[in-house]
């Protein structure tokens, strides 16, 4: 792949500050593309491969760590209310206008990230000429139903473990995240070991979990934040970008979940990645970065 030059800076924001990197040129008259990770609670490191799509096509790609993660600024004694979809909105705004792309952009969305890039969509701006929804829930309760389905599927004694602690409330125990690394090995990541970025990003998570804590929960599948409730599949119909909708065959995010944006979002295309779980652009690579790149390129 060939290296493309980039750039890193911070967002005045609220006070704070959010990182982000922008590889390539903004200059360079195609779309260029806002990648937004996962969580919530995540960094940009695990989508990171996202930056390629730079050599492919010749945009600029644009990752940032939310904040309270990454390089950004972790605030690690707010609560529950500080942590708001509202806030997360605001800070892609916020990262919009300070690039100067509020009125030319697209955007792809990971997981949480593909959540927040429905909320983004659904007001209609029209500055959105592209949206990637990747991997991503529109009812959290679907989710959730569906996560404990396929944990049901694994081996018995994985599950007594997992239950067990979760019982007793030991879910930093070194025995409880050996057993939930069982299922995240089948349905978030099937690349064995983790590559350095993704289990970059699960390090820095073990050190601050901030935001993960209080929106999603302790894992996948048992969660209890604020997030527990969240649903758009009331809303998608509201969705006036062309829609890329992205997952993979052994996904966490089973059809049962994605679904409603195939259903709901006027247009929307879904594309399933037969070799992945949760991380196509890490699973298959090449392969999902070429399928955003030639979807991109329709509306440059």
């Amino acid at each position: 792949m060939v290296d493309i030059a980039s750039r890193e800076g911070y967002l005045p924001f609220r006070g704070y500050r959010t990182w982000y990197r922008v590889t390539g040129s903004l200059s360079s008259g195609r779309l260029p593309l806002v990648v937004a990770h996962g969580g919530p609670g995540c960094t940009h490191d695990y989508v990171d491969s996202f930056k390629d799509i730079a050599a492919l096509d010749g945009r600029a790609v644009i990752h940032y760590d939310q904040l309270g993660n990454g390089n950004s600024t972790r605030l690690p004694d707010k609560g529950q209310d500080f942590w708001t979809v509202s806030l997360f909105l605001d800070e892609l705004d916020a990262l919009l206008d300070h690039l100067g792309i509020r009125e030319r952009y697209a955007f792809l969305g990971q997981s949480w990230g593909g959540m927040l890039g429905a909320e983004h969509a659904v007001r209609r701006p029209p500055g959105l000429k592209a949206l990637v929804i990747a991997n991503s829930p529109a009812n959290m309760r679907t989710w959730l139903a569906e996560a404990n389905r396929l944990r049901a599927e694994l081996p018995a004694d994985v599950q007594a473990t997992l239950l067990r602690h979760e019982e007793a409330g030991s879910l930093t125990d070194p025995e409880y995240i050996a057993a939930s690394m069982v299922f995240y090995e089948r349905h978030v990541c099937r690349t064995v070991p983790w590559p350095p970025e993704v289990a970059r990003t699960f390090a820095i998570m073990d050190e601050d979990n901030t935001v993960y804590r209080n929106m999603n929960g302790p894992t996948e599948f048992h969660v209890i934040g604020t997030m527990k409730d969240w649903t758009i599949e009331e809303r998608l119909r509201k969705i006036v970008a062309p829609t890329l909708l992205v997952s993979g065959r052994y996904d966490e995010a089973t059809p049962l979940v994605v679904r409603p944006y195939v259903e709901n979002v006027p247009g929307c295309r879904w594309v399933v990645f037969e070799e992945s779980s949760h991380m196509p652009h890490v699973e298959e690579k090449q392969l999902c970065l070429k399928t955003v790149s030639d979807f991109l390129a329709e509306f440059d």
